[in-house]
């Protein structure tokens, strides 16, 4: 089989391609190529038509159109392996934006005709938006893990994902599988979750497991290779969003044994891992769940949150309602304050109970003569409701009927005194209903990164739904909040980029990939500041909801 690439003479070249089973359980190959018009009706090159399986509009009478959620584009596999052309913009791109944007996600939620189960489960695609001059040129590509191409070789799942087993043959290959899980063996490389830039400019994608964390190349998205610790540290798992800046790499290793998280370092260009600090954990049975953390500019700030790792879950073959968690609200909830340089503990107070996968940033905050008295760190919190990731089953993202069933959630403010105090605060930064009560996969000015700071920007909710679907631009100092909606439409993380050489804080654009309701999906631009849509770009296929993403400026 072969893909269309689109070059920019409008002249269309044929690569090779893998055929790939999309959910319905058809095949789906390359794209015819054509002209189209653009909304004014003039003629654009280089715009693929839409592929065939894609989503259907169910009409119900001449008046009135419904989503079929069933086959909804944001929960839909993607049909083909790799892609890559130039987009028709429609706005204008500003000239300053010269870098790539690459999401990371899961785009592949099946293996032949089984389907997966969880929003977390889908093998890596990446997708990538190279902004120059004032063009666009798209496209998106697997990555290659062992546990995506060992599936793709043997028509079935052959590492355990977030909620997925290999199914055994055999009773002896159950506790062979079993085995090589205490190993580290069978569990999953698909680093399907976050992508960074190293300050040494190497491109790596990550998960939760230390061995899915694998290098691309980020002009091709080609895989590259594993990204392989050089240090004897040891462990299974880590954050998912190590603190990344051109100056240092920073993660938090849990340990499941004695309860506790290593706080560790990498300088640029190396891959050793140097321990910065020990966090013993205060509750029990286990570490609690860290998918992420914040920092401040002399502080690493390690929560201990009361949805746990759980051993026990780990080894089913089947899912629990927790997956590979427990929640254990009698151990309670802390927040500890650990300083960069010395590795010592500044605080370690008790907060009350709360679930976070993200957190936005924090802060020191200081007295008249300077001296730091309070951490403050902000999250995407779900006002302790863990049924959060049951909602982020397939089957219920892609069954919504019109009926509210999306858990609320808020900034959630940390405040952490470090006078000794054995308490710290949790409190809503701004009123939830600013943002529809929904709030999740947020970013910010890079350059306020453990600084004060005034603007986020997040995904909301624009109820009734059943997930996050508004981008939302939020003024922590007014306490307000703005939300862009295209109805029926599944955005993914508002990623912002900062204008060269800009003084104001939201002076830049937002980047965010919206899945829509027709089947189809477009890049769309924001202005920083007044949020306002300066630039969209349509997609010749749908893409499918993604996580997270990173930027990569034009060497």
């Amino acid at each position: 089989m072969a893909s269309i690439i689109f070059s920019g003479t409008g002249r269309y070249v044929l690569k090779p391609m893998m055929m790939v089973s999309n959910n319905s359980g058809h095949k789906v190959d390359g794209f015819s190529g054509k002209k189209q018009g653009n909304r004014d009706g003039a003629v654009v090159a280089n715009v693929a038509t839409t592929p065939r399986d894609h989503l259907q509009v169910s009409t119900i009478d001449q008046k009135q159109q419904v989503v079929d959620w069933t086959n909804h584009v944001a929960w839909t596999s993607i049909p083909h392996e790799r892609w890559e052309g130039e987009l028709d913009v429609q706005g204008q791109i500003p000239l300053w934006l010269n870098g790539t944007y690459i999401r990371n996600g899961p785009g592949l939620w099946n293996v032949g005709n089984y389907n997966f189960r969880h929003l977390f489960d889908g093998y890596a695609t990446l997708v990538k938006l190279h902004f120059s001059n004032g063009k666009l040129i798209a496209g998106h590509r697997q990555i290659e893990s062992d546990a995506y191409t060992a599936a793709k070789k043997n028509k079935k799942i052959c590492y355990r994902e977030f909620s997925e087993v290999p199914k055994p043959d055999n009773f002896l290959a159950y506790i062979g599988e079993i085995a090589t899980l205490f190993s580290g063996a069978s569990l999953t490389d698909n680093a399907n979750t976050g992508v960074v830039k190293l300050g040494d400019g190497r491109v790596v994608c990550l998960t939760e497991t230390q061995k899915g964390s694998i290098v691309i190349d980020p002009e091709t998205l080609d895989t590259i290779g594993k990204f392989e610790y050089s240090d004897n540290l040891g462990g299974l798992i880590h954050s998912a969003h190590p603190i990344v800046t051109d100056e240092e790499f920073i993660t938090l290793l849990p340990d499941l044994i004695n309860p506790g998280y290593l706080v560790v370092r990498m300088d640029p260009g190396s891959n050793e891992r140097r321990v910065i600090g020990r966090v013993d954990c205060r509750g029990k049975p286990s570490p609690g769940w860290v998918h992420s953390f914040p920092v401040t500019e002399h502080y690493v700030i390690v929560p201990e949150m009361p949805l746990r790792y759980c051993a026990q879950n780990l080894l089913k073959a089947e899912p629990t309602p927790l997956y590979k968690f427990q929640w254990h609200p009698d151990s309670r909830g802390f927040v500890h304050v650990m300083c960069r340089a010395s590795g010592q503990i500044v605080a370690s107070v008790e907060v009350p109970l709360f679930v976070t996968f993200h957190f936005i940033n924090a802060y020191e905050e200081k007295d008249e003569d300077g001296r730091v008295t309070a951490v403050i760190a902000d999250c995407c919190e779900h006002n302790a409701d863990t049924t959060i990731l049951e909602k982020l089953r397939l089957q219920n993202l892609r069954s919504f009927t019109g009926e509210d069933v999306l858990p609320d959630a808020r900034v959630g403010r940390f405040i952490i005194p470090l006078d000794g105090s054995p308490h710290g605060k949790l409190e809503a930064a701004l009123e939830p209903d600013e943002h529809g009560r929904g709030m999740d996969m947020c970013s910010i000015n890079p350059a306020n990164l453990g600084k004060k700071y005034r603007y986020a920007y997040a995904c909301g909710a624009q109820r009734p739904c059943n997930f996050p679907n508004t981008l939302t631009k939020i003024d922590l100092e007014d306490k307000k909040a703005k939300n862009w909606y295209d109805k029926d439409a599944v955005p993914s993380e508002p990623f912002f980029v900062a204008r060269p050489g800009a003084t104001e804080e939201d002076d830049g654009v937002v980047i965010s990939i919206i899945s829509e309701k027709n089947g189809g999906a477009y890049a769309l631009l924001l202005d920083g500041s007044t949020f306002e849509e300066i630039a969209r770009a349509k997609f010749p296929y749908g893409v499918p909801y993604g996580l997270h993403g990173c930027w990569v400026p034009n060497k």
